[in-house]
This record gives structure tokens, sequence and C-alpha cells, in this order.
């Protein structure tokens, strides 16, 4: 059922329902597609329409106070299917070494293994039709490459698998929760305020209201916040009239460890077959029509041997630094960033990124490669890298108020050394590798000689400079309550019918884009909610 508080009809509109879940993007609508042909009420509620609208759109803004990144309405979607619209497709899971705690890294340490998600990967892949489970070695096999013959016990190859498929999250792409009759998706419900028991053990109702004026009030047996790894924290801080510092917060740990895949040129790579190198990182077309690229990591035992972080690079061409982009870029970036990222815009800038696609494997490969050498393009090794938890690392309120008297959220992004360090010790390794295999030459770029702990801004390097658009860690999942916000079932701690969901409960990032495991939390989520309503 679809209903929309712009136009309730009757005021004041109340729900009494067994799950509450707020927030309409991948999270929110895996869970609520799990009570699909269920005995069980659940309302999902969506702060934004069907489609973008800047008025909607201005409820995230906030300051940055911390390392430069993207502006804070900009770098996330507040219509139904977030920021998904925009998602560049790619998944992997977390390795193993990104659950246990490790001596090198403070703060690491999932209260969940590997083991615990692995059939929930298996069922977020399937939801993705990504083809077969298998982000190994056999990858190259199904695209027809060789990998290189590196050191295993220096690097490894990481897989990226595309999820291709548009439209995945918008309305009509969620027809099934639509004309359910146990699921009633609630849009334009933006939540004003969590109400907390007097006794700060349970939740009794969150308010939810229009920029037309509405107002709805939503009574739930279980609730769950899923607005991703900046909103989660600014609605529990906000939510202090119970709990002076916030639901869940007595130990001040809502909003702290703000992790981001940070981005940046990492060397620059004189290969003997440039051509051939680049191609080998490049997306391929697997067996199964499927696509699939590779990535470079260090090993298991590199990370424990030298102390670093689970980083990764791949290969890139690149012009020089301070060199003005491409034009063909410089529109990509015109369609993606500086037009509304509504139907209209979203259409164009797929459309641009499909033409590009199309001709990297229509036989195009070489005459591309031939263009970018011309304009001054080389190949350098980009990096994506694991950010070491870090406290001070974190989400706070503003004193500034939205449309409905919100605090806003503000960030202040923090880099350890260890999270330069680490990106350091893989490009000095693939140098050595690439040096003995007799691929070519790898000179580390200089800001990688800075102690400091800060990364370049090079607005030449990426469509995404800074990082991925990926927020996590900001109510991070610990035994403890002193160190953490939600437990291993992803329920805030003190509080008996309050979960999160989403990368905001990551205790660490890894390497891998999050949104599998998003989803593979939000599968687990689902089962321990429906074990206990049963």
């Amino acid at each position: 059922m679809f209903r929309d508080l712009h136009s309730p009809g009757t005021d004041p509109v109340e729900f009494d329902c067994d799950v509450c879940v707020v927030g309409g993007g991948i999270a929110g609508i895996t869970l609520a597609r799990g009570f699909l042909d269920t005995t069980l009420s659940v309302v999902l509620l969506e702060s934004g329409g069907s489609d973008y609208e800047e008025e909607t759109q201005q409820l995230y803004a906030g300051r940055n106070l911390g390392a430069p990144y993207y502006e804070l309405d900009q770098a996330r979607l507040r219509f139904f299917g977030g920021t998904l619209h925009i998602w560049g497709g790619r998944n992997c899971p977390l390795d193993p070494v990104d659950f246990q705690t490790r001596d090198w890294v403070s703060g690491s340490g999932w209260p969940i293994g590997a083991e615990d998600l692995t059939p929930y990967y298996h069922k977020a892949h399937a939801a993705l039709d990504l083809g077969p489970y298998q982000y190994d070695d056999r990858c190259w096999a199904e695209m027809g490459r060789t990998a290189p013959a590196v050191d295993p016990q220096r690097l490894k190859f990481g897989m990226w698998r595309f999820d291709m498929q548009q439209g995945r999250v918008s309305i009509h792409g969620c027809g099934d929760l639509i004309r359910s009759r146990n699921i009633t998706v609630l849009c334009h419900a933006s939540v004003s305020h969590i109400q907390a028991g007097a006794n700060a053990r349970r939740i009794e109702h969150v308010i939810c209201r229009s920029l037309r004026g509405h107002r709805a009030t939503i009574r739930a047996r279980h609730y769950i916040l899923a607005c991703g790894g900046i909103e989660n924290p600014r609605l529990l801080l906000a939510a202090n009239d119970v709990e002076a510092t916030g639901i869940g917060n007595a130990h001040d740990q809502v909003g702290r460890y703000f992790m981001e895949h940070p981005h940046a040129r990492a060397a620059h790579i004189d290969a003997h077959d440039a051509y051939g190198l680049y191609h080998l990182f490049q997306r391929q077309r697997g067996g199964q029509g499927n696509w699939l690229a590779p990535s470079l990591q260090a090993s298991e035992a590199l990370q424990r041997q030298a102390g670093v972080l689970n980083t990764a690079v791949t290969i890139k061409l690149l012009r020089k630094t301070g060199r003005k982009s491409p034009l063909t870029k410089r529109l990509y970036l015109a369609a993606k960033h500086e037009m509304n990222p509504d139907r209209i815009g979203r259409g164009l800038w797929r459309h641009f990124r499909d033409l590009r696609q199309f001709l990297r494997q229509r036989g195009m490969r070489r005459l591309r490669w031939w263009h970018a050498r011309m304009d001054g393009r080389e190949l350098y090794l980009f990096v994506r890298g694991e950010q070491a938890p870090n406290p001070a690392s974190r989400v706070v309120l503003s004193g500034e108020r939205d449309a409905f008297g919100m605090p806003r959220a503000n960030l202040d992004w923090r880099m350890l050394a260890l999270d330069k360090h680490s990106v350091s010790v893989l490009v000095n390794t693939v140098a050595d590798e690439f040096a003995r295999l007799g691929v070519g030459r790898v000179t580390p770029e200089p800001w990688l000689r800075d102690p400091s702990p800060e990364w370049p801004t090079d607005l030449t390097a990426s469509n995404h400079p800074f990082g991925g658009y990926h927020h996590m860690g900001t109510t991070r999942m610990s035994n403890d309550a002193r160190t953490g916000v939600v437990d291993r079932d992803c329920r805030v701690h003190g509080y008996d019918n309050l979960y999160v969901a989403g990368s905001s409960v990551f205790p660490t990032s890894g390497w891998a884009n999050p949104t599998l495991t998003i989803i593979a939390l939000a599968h687990r989520l689902g089962d321990h909610l429906r074990a206990r309503l049963r």
C-alpha cells in the first residue's frame, strides 16, 4: 500500500503496526520485503517522494568541519530508493579478516564473524542477480583472463561484481511493496522526533511531519532506523528529551567512528605493456553475462606482518596532477553532479555512462586508448582505502536547524596516520612485485612521503575525488555499550525495541563497497525480528 503524507486525507494520521522502518533506501526496502505475505504489519517511512525534490533534499544540509568532503546535501539522496539511484553497481563481500580483531588496528573486531553473514551474503548476491557467488581467483577464468603471478604472501586480487539493473529501487521497481496488503509505504514522512519511554528502555512512538504541514504518529512493537551513516546518529542524538545526551548515547558513542573509503592517486606506472595492463583491470564480461573487475590488495599475511589496513588499488588512466580533466569527463561530472538528480538528470547520466561502456566493449578499446594517450593521460595506481576506526571522526549536531526545527548534522571527518601508511606499504609492495614480474616501474606519489595524516584533494583523479559516498561506523556494532551503539543483532544497547540497519553499524570498513554487506545485514536483522515477533 502506498500513502503520501503530503495528501494524508483526514488529520491526524496514526498507525499501529508490528514494525516501523525509518528510511526507504536499500536497507529499509530489503527489511520491508522480508515481511511480505506475512501476518505482520509494517510501515516504511520515506522522507522524500518518488523522485528528487530540492526542498526535501535541503533537509540534508550541514557543514564539513574536518577533512575536505562533498557538500552534505550532495553526499546522499533523500527520496524513495535513496543514493542507490546513482550507484555505480559495485559489489563485494567483506573479507574474513575485516571481521576479526586486529591487534594493529585500534577499535577493530566485529561481534559477528564472516561465517555469520555468509548465508545472507548469498541471499543479497542472488537478489542483485550477480551471477555465481565467487569472488576469488575463479573469477579470472570466468572473465577468460589470466591473473599476474603476484606473490600470494604479499598481494591478492579482489573482485567487484556489478549490478547493471536500472530502477531496482524506484517506486515502480518496488511494486511488490506498493501492492502489499500488510506493508504501508508512507512518503514525505520525515521523522522529527523519536519518543523514548520514561525509563529509557523502549521507544513509545515516532512523529513524522511533511513539508506541507501534515503530521503522523507511528506506534510499533519494533522500530528500525535505516537512514544512513549521517542521519541515523542525527536522529538518535536529537532525541534528547528523556536521555539528555540522546538515545543510546550514555557512553558518548553515537556519531563517532565515521569512516569512508578515501580515494587518491597513489602512484605513477611506467609499464612495458601499458595497454595490456590497463585493459586487465577494466570491467570485463563474465561467462554468464555478468560484469566483473579486479583490484589489488595487501594479502592478509602482509597486513599482519606490516601492521596495515585492508586497502585496495586499481589502475586508471589519468592526466598528470593539476591538469584540467578531459572534456568527456567534465561532461560526465556535469551530468552526474551539476544537474538535479531527478529522473531526467539521472537518465542523462546513465545514458552517458552506458555509451562509454558500450564503446569500451565494442572493439573501441584501442581507439579510446590511443585518444587517451594523445590527450596526455598516463597509468596510475588509484587507491580505495580502508579507513581505520577513529573516535574523533564523527557526526555532531549543529546549532542550525532545518525546516522542522531539527538540529542539522555536521561532519568532522578525520584520518589517522595508519590510513596513509597502509597505502604507502601497499604501493611499495606493488612496485616490488611489478619490478619482479617485469611489468614496469611504479613511482609513489609525493603525498605519501608527508608524515601528516592528511590526504590530497585532487579533483582530476576521479569522478569521486574524496571517497565513495560510503558513510560507515557512526552507530557501530559492539558487545559492550561502552564501545558501541548496537549489539550483534543491531539492537540499540539498553533498548528492547529499537534497531539500526545499514553501514552505520559497521565497526570497520574493509576495502569493499558496503552495499552487499548492507543488504546481507538487513536480511539477517529481518530473520531476527521475525523470530522475535513469532
